[in-house]
């Protein structure tokens, strides 16, 4: 028993010699020196959902030694902190490369401050670079403590000499190469990456020899001589949260959330508009939560909605829906009134809301009320009439009364088509029915039942 326990563990070890040869000559085809590719996506105004994601994506890259290529196009920071922002990119051990792509891509604000702290910067022809005024677009008018000295700083570490005087232009590709805000120009971020191969850039850990180069021909790929290259854009929600953190959205979205709602008080009960207003305006609170709006606009904007409303309760157009319009037209206008233009509400979508303001409240929702109420009148005068079910009611179904096809509810036990019915009640645009005794007769008989 012995011996063939020997040779079995003899075997393994052959089989093991064998394999840890093979095994190190196919790592060192993949060539482990070359450090992966991370390329990020920063797409619109920095904000919470979106600086949170992108700060995510720094950990990974440096967790994994990668280079960072930042493929940008922002027009600066919403409410968020800039030059911390920008401080850390300049103090990461990896190179980081920001390209501002693709066309019509711009770098402004906190865009051209990470331009100035990355480890290289590169632009595509067509896209803009500067003003660095305003650095937040939320506050337009506030300028970090300390700017200037930290952008010196991290000019003076990556050994560049920008021309300064030139940042509150709006720069074009040419003119930000000239004045060495950026140093290569290329179309896409692909050639980006072939022609900064073997190029020596900064960082806070020391110089660093770019390996970007991309296999392009089959033998290459089977070398494992090309960069690994890994494309990162946000999630699903990360998406959503960004697209919500804009005035122009929240706006729309608050004002059709509501609309949604107040469409349920022309319905007899809950339904979809409902559920759905629901769910928009929990979307409408996450963006005002993210992008703080002037208080005093968004309390004339929702009071100018409540007086339609309460206008369409009374089913009648008055100095209440003047007033409600008016309102709802200055709290548009001042709820993020004195952002930077980048993010200002559109006059177009303003106009648009207001007309759509009144023809929904003043007209839509006040006809819709008046037909509710001739419907509820003539389902009133129903009650103690018979009729007919047309189908099932388990519990609801059609029934026929009064020469009129209904919405039926059984009050007991299930109803067979076919069953006479006395109507006993209305809840809203329903009516309640009981099955009629084959035997029963009398005046309250609905006689066109029998004739249709």
């Amino acid at each position: 028993m012995a011996t063939p326990m020997r040779r079995l563990v003899s075997l393994f070890a052959l089989v093991a010699a064998v394999a840890m040869p093979v095994t190190a000559r196919a790592q060192s085809t993949e060539n482990p020196t070359r450090a992966p590719i991370d390329i990020v996506k920063v797409e619109g105004a920095i904000d919470r959902p979106l600086l949170r994601s992108l700060q995510e994506r720094i950990d990974d890259a440096v967790a994994a030694n990668a280079v960072l290529v930042l493929q940008l196009d922002s027009p600066g920071t919403l409410g968020q902190d800039a030059v911390a922002l920008a401080d850390r990119v300049a103090n990461l051990p990896i190179p980081v490369i920001v390209w501002v792509g693709t066309v019509p891509a711009r770098a402004s604000g906190a865009g051209l401050m990470l331009m100035e702290a990355s480890s290289l910067a590169a632009v595509a022809p067509g896209s803009q670079t500067g003003p660095l005024h305003p650095v937040d677009v939320l506050r337009p008018d506030e300028e970090p403590p300390g700017l200037d000295a930290a952008i010196d700083g991290w000019l003076a570490a990556r050994g560049r000499d920008a021309d300064r005087t030139w940042e509150e232009h709006a720069m074009t590709a040419q003119d930000a190469l000239n004045h060495r805000f950026a140093e290569v120009a290329s179309p896409s971020v692909t050639e980006l990456l072939q022609q900064i191969d073997g190029r020596t850039v900064p960082t806070s850990a020391g110089p660093v020899t770019l390996q970007t180069k991309i296999a392009t021909t089959q033998a290459e790929i089977d070398a494992g001589e090309g960069a690994t290259i890994r494309f990162i854009e946000p999630g699903p929600i990360a998406r959503v949260q960004h697209a919500m953190a804009s005035p122009s959205m929240i706006l729309f979205v608050l004002v059709f959330a509501i609309a949604c709602l107040a469409f349920e008080l022309t319905q007899p009960g809950f339904g979809f508009a409902g559920f759905a207003g629901i769910g928009l305006l929990l979307l409408a609170l996450y963006g005002l939560w993210v992008v703080p709006p002037s208080w005093a606009g968004l309390a004339l904007l929702l009071g100018g909605i409540g007086l339609l409303v309460w206008d369409v309760h009374l089913r009648r157009l008055d100095v209440r829906t003047a007033a409600g319009m008016v309102s709802l037209v200055a709290g548009s206008i001042l709820v993020y009134h004195g952002v930077a233009d980048a993010i200002a509400i559109s006059p177009w979508l303003l106009g648009g809301i207001a007309v759509a303001s009144l023809l929904y409240y003043g007209f839509g929702l006040t006809v819709a009320m008046q037909s509710r109420d001739r419907i509820l009148s003539a389902q009133q005068g129903l009650v103690g009439l018979v009729g007919e079910a047309r189908g099932r009611l388990a519990p609801d179904g059609p029934v026929h009364v009064k020469g009129a096809m209904w919405r039926g509810r059984a009050v007991a036990e299930p109803i067979a088509a076919g069953t006479k019915v006395r109507v006993r009640g209305v809840d809203g645009l329903v009516l309640r029915v009981a099955a009629e005794p084959a035997d029963a007769s009398g005046p309250e008989d609905d006689t066109d039942a029998a004739a249709v």
